[in-house]
């Protein structure tokens, strides 16, 4: 996720330089053969493209703030991981008398399931993190940040029927696990759901084919200076493309989705420190970048 605002124009600019010399060079093309051999073609009235270019808006518009819901909810989900894994190992110290194997433990849920969304292999941090005990079932299934939510839940229960816990405090703990179920379903729903085919690709298509007629609807009146308008308002409808795309995938590999990497180190941080363990630092932002 970008976080500088000086780097975040560079990354955008740089990421809008392709388009921006491809319109630049087309505009300059159309008007080069409109001055010198005055196609009669090529005057093409000025009205249509308004309507197209504002219904177009619109559209993208739509596009964009549904691209953006998927985005935030992302984030919304991982804001509720964060503060259930806080709360299991508050939860572990009151109730079960601390229990430094399980938070642990909740630290690789937090690696699985950043690993998982992200198609990623997780066993590094499982091989670190996770007792003996519990890594060996995890190892044999696909989904591990559900077997190693499912161990946890287990392993939580045989210590409250050891220690006599009465259900009341036993479903305490197994609430804020429930919370974690449904928040790591959550992300899989919008990692298994792609956004409609009609909001993913026809934005992108007609306003590449817009880019293309606009200047034809212009030139006849603005001449030679033709490319400053028309090369600044394709570039504009190109952004917008752009942005609902990179908005799409919150969890893909790209300076424009989650900083997934900084919160689960964020979680690893707290949790380490609340059973008195050595913790790494947090992450910092790599040219306006957190990842």
């Amino acid at each position: 996720m970008i976080v500088g605002r000086g780097a975040g124009t560079l990354w955008l600019l740089r990421e809008s330089l392709a388009a921006l010399a491809v319109l630049l060079a087309w505009d300059v093309a159309v008007v080069l053969i409109f001055q010198l051999f005055h196609q009669p073609w090529m005057n093409q009235p000025a009205l249509p493209y308004s309507l197209i270019g504002s219904v177009l808006v619109l559209f993208m518009s739509v596009r964009n703030n549904a691209a953006y819901g998927r985005w935030w909810e992302a984030r919304t989900l991982w804001g509720a991981v964060v503060n259930n894994t806080r709360s299991f190992a508050r939860q572990t110290e009151a109730l079960l008398g601390g229990r430094p194997d399980l938070v642990r433990a909740m630290i690789a849920y937090a690696h699985a399931l950043r690993a998982g969304l992200q198609g990623r292999d997780p066993d590094p941090d499982l091989d670190r993190l996770l007792p003996a005990a519990l890594h060996e079932p995890v190892g044999r299934v696909g989904n591990k940040a559900h077997a190693i939510l499912l161990a946890i839940g287990r392993e939580v229960a045989r210590a409250a029927r050891e220690q006599g816990l009465d259900g009341a405090e036993h479903a305490a703990i197994d609430r804020i696990l429930s919370d974690l179920a449904n928040a790591q379903g959550g992300l899989e729903r919008i990692l298994r759901t792609p956004l409609a085919i009609q909001f993913s690709v026809f934005p992108g298509l007609i306003a590449r084919v817009f880019c293309v007629l606009l200047p034809l609807s212009m030139v006849q009146d603005l001449g030679w200076i033709t490319p400053l308008g028309s090369t600044l308002i394709g570039f504009l409808f190109v952004s917008l493309d752009r942005i609902g795309k990179d908005l799409e995938s919150p969890f893909a590999d790209t300076v424009h989705a989650l900083p997934m990497g900084a919160v689960v180190r964020t979680i690893e941080i707290d949790l380490l420190q609340s059973i008195g363990q050595p913790a790494p630092q947090p992450l910092r932002p790599e040219g306006g970048v957190l990842r």
